[in-house]
């Protein structure tokens, strides 16, 4: 298999229960499928993997290269099973195989992170990741299967202070860091590559009611469900809507349309889908979200409205270099994964536009600042009083 000199010397470092850390469309696949080949082909293969990855057969596209297939008569090697992390139960009695996790899902300590260790513990097995982890806690599930550490349990009184006096656990700071990165060090690849295109993030403003932002802020009074509001996190999401439903955001996707006529849309919530739909009146609509899976239009123009959640990874499109980010997603993963959709090795190309739709509100300022910053935002933790100052912030802080 042909491989680019930093996916070579990458597969030169990659072993059993390594990491292989590289940016969005640097061609973890490829690498993975070149170590199985030159490694692991007396086994058979199972990729763990997205849902939108799975029904996209990319990765039976990758394993034909090197003729390897689903079937006893239609492999060079082993066989191949491709599913979704969602299934990941299902695999928990295979040993003696191989197992490629494409796209880190393993935080906490629930179902998927308890499958994966019973499975890491009988196969050999590599994981493929943009973002590794935010935190040391998010490498616990994978300290444990290298049998770093006995369990999380263990890994929490070695290195973790928690705050005192909170009603939820929050770390305060962990302890030995050092050995920590030691450890980290030991089993993550970083594949690092100079991408040949040139990114464009650009900021188009868009209008918002402030009267009625302020007044939803005061009067915690839900406008939409005249009821009222119950908790923090249901305040943010009427003020998000207040912000989010503006016509003028729509406005802007079709001035867009006129300069870029092929547009992948991300947006966050049901009502902003409706109002985006509207667009398919007058050209070619469709979608990936939690309902429809849909395949990218056909033709000279068109749109293709992408959930953040359910659509930020795990798929590609190289027949457009523009992309509308419609809403800001509270995740700065997502947020990442989704601006490499179009950033691919095979991408024709050189250019590729990101727009951002931003309101001067307080709330998208805030929420700017965290991704800006490689974090993600959390309502819970905000403080109201900041949202109370109204639009000098985001005014300030709003490019066009």
């Amino acid at each position: 298999m042909e491989l680019k000199p930093h996916q070579e010397k990458a597969l030169k470092q990659l072993g059993n229960g390594k990491i292989l850390w590289g940016g969005v469309g640097s061609g973890k696949s490829r690498v993975a499928v070149a170590y199985y080949e030159q490694e692991q082909r007396h086994k058979d293969v199972y990729v763990i993997t997205t849902a939108k990855k799975r029904d996209s057969v990319d990765w039976e596209g990758e394993f034909a290269k090197i003729v390897v297939g689903k079937e006893a008569n239609a492999t060079l090697h082993g066989i191949l099973t491709v599913d979704s992390w969602n299934n990941i139960e299902k695999y928990k009695g295979i040993t003696g195989a191989f197992f490629i996790f494409d796209e880190q899902r393993l935080v906490g300590s629930g179902v998927w992170v308890k499958s994966f260790l019973k499975i890491a513990k009988a196969n050999d097995w590599i994981l493929l990741s943009a973002t590794p982890g935010d935190t040391w806690l998010d490498y616990i599930p994978v300290f444990l299967a290298n049998g770093f550490y006995v369990s999380r349990r263990e890994f929490i009184l070695n290195h973790v202070v928690y705050a005192p006096f909170v009603k939820f656990p929050k770390v305060q700071r962990y302890t030995n860091e050092r050995h920590l990165k030691k450890l980290r060090n030991q089993i993550l690849v970083h594949m690092p590559y100079e991408s040949q295109t040139i990114r464009h993030e650009m900021i188009r403003k868009v209008d918002h009611n402030e009267e009625l932002f302020q007044s939803v802020l005061k009067n915690r009074w839900h406008i939409y469900q005249n009821k009222p509001i119950r908790d923090i996190t249901e305040l943010f999401g009427v003020l998000r809507r207040v912000v989010n439903s503006d016509p003028s955001r729509i406005r802007r996707v079709e001035e867009l349309l006129e300069e870029h006529p092929k547009l992948v849309i991300f947006y966050n919530f049901n009502y902003e889908l409706e109002m985006l739909r509207r667009l398919g009146e007058k050209i070619p609509v469709a979608e990936w979200n939690g309902w429809r899976h849909e395949e990218i239009p056909k033709g000279d123009s068109w749109i293709y409205l992408v959930q953040y959640v359910a659509g930020s990874e795990g798929w590609n499109c190289v027949e457009t270099d523009t992309i509308v980010f419609y809403s800001l997603t509270y995740s700065y993963k997502n947020w990442h994964q989704a601006h490499g959709r179009i950033d691919r090795l095979n991408t024709p190309f050189t250019n590729l536009y990101y727009f951002t739709l931003r309101s001067s509100s307080a709330i998208d300022a805030a929420i700017w600042r965290s991704l800006m910053a490689k974090k993600s935002f959390n309502a819970t933790k905000y403080p109201i009083e900041e949202l109370k100052r109204g639009q000098n912030e985001g005014k300030s802080s709003v490019r066009t």
